[in-house]
């Protein structure tokens, strides 16, 4: 099942260069990496991300996470997938812009 985590353009950018992250300010002060499933990642980019146009949406197995990924209670009682380790650039499977329309952002074809 492939897992979502939107990045702004310059934390995209920081982590391909590292080959590896820890995730953007939110994922530091929590202490793991937030996800989103293709189901939620939606409402994540209109709470989060409104006002910003220059994103990065990137796409991981969730499989390949192993026992570092806990589903954990979060918005409205969902559970979300969290990464309690750094996010390795070989597991992303994909990554696009997600840039923002309208009328909000406008994801990827067969995401939402």
């Amino acid at each position: 099942m492939l897992i979502f985590k939107i990045f702004r353009r310059p934390e995209w950018d920081a982590f391909r260069a590292a080959g590896a992250t820890a995730g953007a300010p939110i994922d530091l002060a929590d202490g793991y990496i937030h996800f989103s499933t293709a189901e939620q990642v939606t409402e994540t980019a209109e709470k989060h991300f409104a006002d910003q146009s220059d994103l990065v949406l990137v796409a991981v197995e969730s499989e390949c996470m192993g026992d570092a990924l806990k589903w954990e209670v979060s918005r409205g009682g969902a559970l979300f997938p969290h990464l309690y380790r750094k996010l390795r650039l070989d597991e992303v499977v994909w990554d696009k812009s997600l840039p923002l329309g309208a009328t909000g952002h406008i994801f990827p074809e067969g995401v939402v």
